[in-house]
């Protein structure tokens, strides 16, 4: 096995040799957030390969590291003001509403009409989509979510990768997905589906479709606007014609399912070496001894937006614990009539990976993001999940599935039933052991996230693409990749068939029943 692993090991070493010259690539980020951070770290990983990193970066995001620690280069772009504040008017509104449990679907719609306008914005600017025309990348790395990177490659007329920051299923890119154990996004399954199961996956499966046609036309008047009628693009055939899909997931967590030759696995990516806890959590942690503590980070979205009244349920359950409770949460945020639970300390930023691989740490709560969970994944430790987006849903069904964690809805956050929860995944040491195997599986493969994303990325580079990756059923119509032609064809074959032969056998009773009558005669 280890001889296995070190010739592994010295080939992906050696493909980095393999390469004459350093290739131009284009990274593209703009929706913020752990996508910005995810963009963020493969553009530093592409980068300290070796190759020429250029990210194209929104410049009201606010995740991406400072100027002095990036590594590659970035053309930053800011759309007109006045969309800039309507913007935030429509991604305040759904982040209050997401955060009351009212996340819905048009919401949603109305959020991703927004960056269709800003969209256009940047297709607009002569100056930067002329810049980019004249750096002649190689490649282009995009984000399945951000639809405008896919009409900037079409622009540039360039080949493209794209990560999928999310499970498997949220977006269709045309991945066998047999509907009798791969739960359809939204669903809510799992892959151990009974009958009933069954029935509402395939029903969702078309509600599905329809919903992903709803989202990917809100693209259409930026695409009407910046192309000429006849060559225009389909947005769902530009999203199949990347040369490879990287997902941000990892089979210790996705249930397993088909997949293409030309879709890679780099689940941890933000995964770091880990560093001694500073000095000030060290000094909290000592004070619960054995008890442990509990770690508490539920995302920058999150901690922006949270309610008081989910502040106060929260910080009455820590109460009941006997553990230490770590909680990035801004203390300059913390509403004054509420008085912090004696075990509890609030902190704006906290080195969270370091955290998690403490061996003191008993359990971590999170909003189901799935950086986070790969990051608890890695570590071992058992998780208590509080969603607020459907994502985090789909995220935390599959913690609950695996028996790493449990999760509680937001608008179902209540002091008695949170602790509820707490508790019995701190004393039951199922979960642990359950995130122990998780972990054990996650880290046993024979590279990190990290290689294979840069490996795949040489392989597709010294040999121009990866059309000997990419199975003919992406180009068919879907009306061909699931022969209903040839279903409707022997259809009508076996009824005329059968028509023709009860017109013959009508035929020959006739003339029996007439000879039998000339015999009578």
């Amino acid at each position: 096995m280890v001889g296995q692993r070190t010739l592994r090991l010295a080939a992906f070493l050696l493909s980095g040799f393999l390469l004459s010259e350093a290739a131009q690539i284009l990274t593209i980020s703009s929706l913020g957030g752990s996508h910005s951070l995810l963009m963020d770290q493969v553009s530093h990983l592409l980068q300290d390969h070796g190759h020429n990193v250029t990210m194209l970066l929104t410049g009201e995001q606010s995740l991406i590291p400072e100027k002095n620690d990036i590594s590659y280069n970035v053309i930053n772009w800011l759309s007109p003001e006045g969309h800039r504040k309507e913007f935030k008017e429509y991604f305040d509104f759904f982040m209050r509403e997401a955060l009351r449990g009212r996340e819905t679907f048009d919401n949603f719609v109305k959020l991703m009409e927004q960056l269709g306008i800003r969209c256009s914005d940047l297709l607009r600017r002569a100056d930067i989509m002329g810049s980019l025309k004249n750096e002649n990348f190689d490649l282009i790395f995009v984000d399945i979510y951000d639809f405008c990177s896919f009409l900037v490659t079409e622009k540039l007329g360039k080949q493209f990768v794209s990560i999928l920051p999310t499970q498997f299923g949220s977006m269709d890119h045309g991945l066998p997905s047999p509907v009798s154990y791969v739960p359809v996004s939204r669903s809510l399954l799992t892959d151990h589906m009974d009958f009933w199961g069954r029935v509402k996956n395939f029903l969702m499966f078309f509600d599905f479709y329809m919903k992903q046609r709803q989202l990917q036309s809100t693209i259409d008047n930026t695409i009407k606007e910046h192309f000429p009628e006849g060559s225009r693009p389909v947005l769902s055939h530009l999203l199949k014609k990347a040369e490879l899909w990287f997902i941000n997931s990892d089979f210790a967590l996705e249930f397993a399912r088909p997949l293409l030759p030309n879709t890679v696995y780099v689940g941890g990516l933000l995964a770091r070496p880990v560093k001694p806890v500073p000095q000030e959590f060290e000094n909290f942690i000592a004070k619960f001894g054995d008890s442990g503590f509990v770690l508490v980070a539920l995302g920058s979205m999150v901690n922006k937006y949270q309610s008081q009244e989910v502040l106060r349920e929260m910080n009455s359950a820590f109460a009941h614990l006997s553990q230490g409770v770590i909680w990035k949460c801004n203390p300059s945020h913390w509403p004054k009539d509420i008085k912090l639970a004696t075990n509890v300390k609030i902190v704006d930023w906290l080195p969270q990976n370091d955290l998690l691989a403490h061996p003191r740490i008993r359990l971590f709560v999170t909003h189901g993001g799935l950086n986070s969970i790969m990051e608890a994944i890695q570590h071992g430790v058992p998780m208590v999940g509080t969603p607020v987006f459907l994502e985090q849903v789909e995220n935390l069904i599959r913690v609950e599935a695996k028996k790493f964690g449990v999760s509680i809805q937001l608008k179902q956050m209540k002091a008695e039933t949170l602790a509820l929860k707490m508790k019995e995944v701190i004393e039951d040491k199922r979960y642990k052991s359950a995130a122990v195997a998780a972990s054990i599986i996650r880290r046993s493969h024979p590279l990190t996230p990290a290689q294979r994303l840069v490996g795949w990325i040489d392989h597709i580079l010294q040999t121009g693409g990866a059309a000997h990756l990419k199975p003919r059923a992406l180009q068919q119509p879907w009306h061909e990749q699931y022969l209903l032609d040839v279903v409707l064809f022997l259809l009508v074959v076996t009824l005329g068939t059968l028509w023709l032969c009860g017109k013959l056998l009508g035929m020959v009773a006739r003339w029996v029943c007439g000879a039998r009558k000339l015999k009578k005669a």
